[in-house]
């Protein structure tokens, strides 16, 4: 799951960030709510946590901007404010939950499995032909076989799934998964063999393909490649 975090205080910054790519978070950090408001306009999330007193602009405005934008991803406020009326103001901004500091990172986690199981979306189940991912539940399926996968596979192929039809970078992968700007890392190709190898093989129709030089597409049966795909193709012919 890939997870927004902004927060002005370094020390808790690092800190939490750390525990969150432990636990198998991908995470992009913000120390400023201008950061956090670009970020969060420009990337999908499974989740947001905004500190409440950032730095350049709110995290209550944040967070209102996201709504106003339509976006339903999970938002948790952390504030060291506990009065009534700041919980309010951020629950009326849009808010799914707020944490008060100092909070335990324990408590910070369960809150945040909790935000990420509660949304009834469409992203909560993805299905490309036969193979289903359940992203709440971390489980994945083709058919009537259950596959198990481990987090960094499921985040490899859920940045597929969500991708569903067109071709997915390196780069791309190596930024969402491993949270790391070094497309040319042949960890990639180790994590793409062990994937294809359990979604496809023993199966009539293969739904993971490598395009080489180019990267890598879920597609369905008889789903065409978007133009998209078909333009990264021959730029690399």
């Amino acid at each position: 799951m890939r997870i927004l975090f902004a927060e002005d205080d370094r020390q808790l910054r690092a800190s939490v960030i750390r525990g969150l790519r432990e636990a198998s978070y991908v995470v992009d950090a913000a120390s400023t709510g201008t950061q956090a408001g670009t970020l969060a306009a420009a990337n999908e999330y499974d989740a947001i946590i905004l500190d409440v007193l950032l730095p350049g602009r709110s995290g209550l405005d944040v967070c209102a901007e996201i709504r106003q934008r339509g976006s339903r991803v999970p938002i948790l406020m952390l504030t060291a404010l506990d009065a009534i009326e700041h919980r309010i103001a951020g629950l009326d901004a849009g808010a799914d939950d707020y944490l008060v500091k100092p909070f335990d990172f324990g408590e910070l986690m369960a809150r945040l499995r909790a935000l990420t199981r509660r949304g009834t979306d469409a992203r909560d189940q993805i299905q490309v032909g036969d193979l289903i991912i359940d992203v709440s539940q971390h489980t994945v399926r083709r058919g009537r076989r259950e596959i198990a996968l481990t987090a960094k596979e499921f985040a490899f192929l859920l940045c597929l799934a969500r991708n569903m039809g067109r071709v997915v970078s390196r780069a791309e992968l190596m930024a969402s998964v491993w949270d790391d700007a070094n497309s040319y890392s042949n960890i990639i190709d180790v994590y793409a063999s062990r994937l294809r190898r359990k979604i496809d093989e023993g199966e009539k129709t293969p739904l993971f393909t490598t395009l080489r030089g180019v990267g890598f597409i879920l597609r369905g049966p008889g789903e065409k490649v978007s133009r998209r795909v078909e333009h990264s193709r021959a730029a690399h012919k």
